[in-house]
């Protein structure tokens, strides 16, 4: 009988089993895939997840980034370089979870990979979950299995808000010209925007609609956009995927179980960043089980409300400047992300120096009045 069963190994996963291990809680972490195993994922990450970990990421870090680059239509490019913040992390997602997933084991968290949950089962104080060939028993579930996973439907989260956004990537390994600079162009697609992460190896390159339009030719906007780097997506291999974006709060607690990661849906509706509310959901998931465990009747339901009153409230100021932004995007790429303090503050939002809440009014009131002016 495990304290706890935690179902995906990737950063909410990792994070939750690393937490409670070290807090001497019997972990049983379950991942469907053999790890390491491949992730399409832009793989920024932002350098506050550091602050709730006591040890050096620089093993899973593939590239440390200090300059972002914008573009319209693959013109009117503005540069930034990040003043007096910690350089943005580039990551390779195999590496990435990976690490973070020894070092769980390392506090005596235990792994099964390539073992796939088919069913869960409640019975009486604990659950079974069950896999191909065996099953487990744990007092408590985190759901941790992302956007496409069962979980959270087994768990019987039936009428949850899932507003999706789409994604279409390539890992292209080739000489990088700027292995400082991350690459944004908003021109190209309707209501989302292009990437271009390097990684010590090569690109990662992705497209991305976050507020509907992902039935355009994302393959097509891809291949233009991809030459200019001289990547020929015909030598890529090419990974869609989903983005279970935040679209309101919602209850994240159920008979002795919790939703963590892209299965609570707490991906930025404005960036689409993943990685770090993931980290966050996982951190947190670990106390409030951690304290279930100890006693505490009241520690799940609090985790819902700790993830609505620390990331739902952010994330509604993000939804609104998401609105704004997408609505009228040539407006606010020329009032709002070519103003010169524009990538800071976006950068101390991601560092968690300021809030969007801080910025997302002024942006909103310009955005606006562009548009009446326009």
């Amino acid at each position: 009988m495990y304290d706890c069963i935690i179902v995906g190994a990737g950063p909410a996963g990792g994070s939750a089993a690393y937490h409670l291990a070290k807090r001497g809680r019997s972990v049983l972490l379950l991942e469907k895939a053999t790890l390491p195993r491949y992730k399409p994922c832009g793989g920024g990450v932002s350098p506050q997840v550091a602050e709730w970990f006591d040890f050096d990421f620089s093993p899973a870090i593939s590239l440390k980034i200090d300059t972002i680059r914008y573009t319209w239509d693959m013109e009117d490019p503005v540069e930034a370089k990040l003043d007096s913040l910690q350089p943005i992390w580039m990551v390779r997602r195999d590496v990435f979870d990976h690490f973070l997933v020894k070092k769980a084991q390392e506090q005596g968290a235990e792994l099964k990979d390539g073992t796939e949950v088919t069913s869960i089962s409640f019975q009486s104080d604990h659950w079974q979950v069950n896999t191909g060939t065996d099953q487990f028993h744990g007092r408590y579930l985190i759901a941790a299995d992302g956007a496409k996973g069962l979980m959270s439907r087994w768990l019987g989260f039936k009428d949850r808000k899932r507003r999706m956004g789409g994604a279409l990537e390539v890992e292209a390994d080739v000489p990088i010209e700027r292995p400082d600079t991350v690459h944004f162009e908003f021109g190209m697609v309707k209501n989302g925007y292009i990437w271009n992460f390097p990684k010590a190896d090569g690109y990662s390159i992705g497209i991305g609609a976050f507020r509907g339009g992902e039935s355009q030719d994302f393959r097509a906007i891809l291949t233009e956009y991809a030459a200019s780097f001289k990547v020929d997506l015909k030598e890529t291999r090419q990974h869609g995927h989903p983005l279970c974006l935040w679209d309101g709060d919602q209850v994240l607690h159920t008979q002795n179980a919790l939703l963590a990661g892209e299965a609570a849906c707490v991906v930025d509706p404005m960036t689409a960043e993943g990685i770090r509310p993931s980290i966050f959901t996982g951190v947190k998931a670990a106390e409030a089980i951690d304290r279930a465990v100890g006693g505490d009747r009241n520690a799940l339901e609090n985790y819902t409300a700790i993830i609505q009153q620390e990331w739902g409230r952010e994330m509604a100021w993000a939804q609104k400047l998401a609105g704004a932004f997408y609505k009228v995007p040539k407006i606010g790429y020329k009032l709002g992300i070519k103003r010169p303090s524009a990538t800071q503050r976006m950068a101390e939002i991601l560092a968690g120096k300021v809030t969007y809440g801080d910025v997302a009014n002024r942006a909103i009131r310009r955005l606006t009045a562009g548009l009446i002016s326009g």
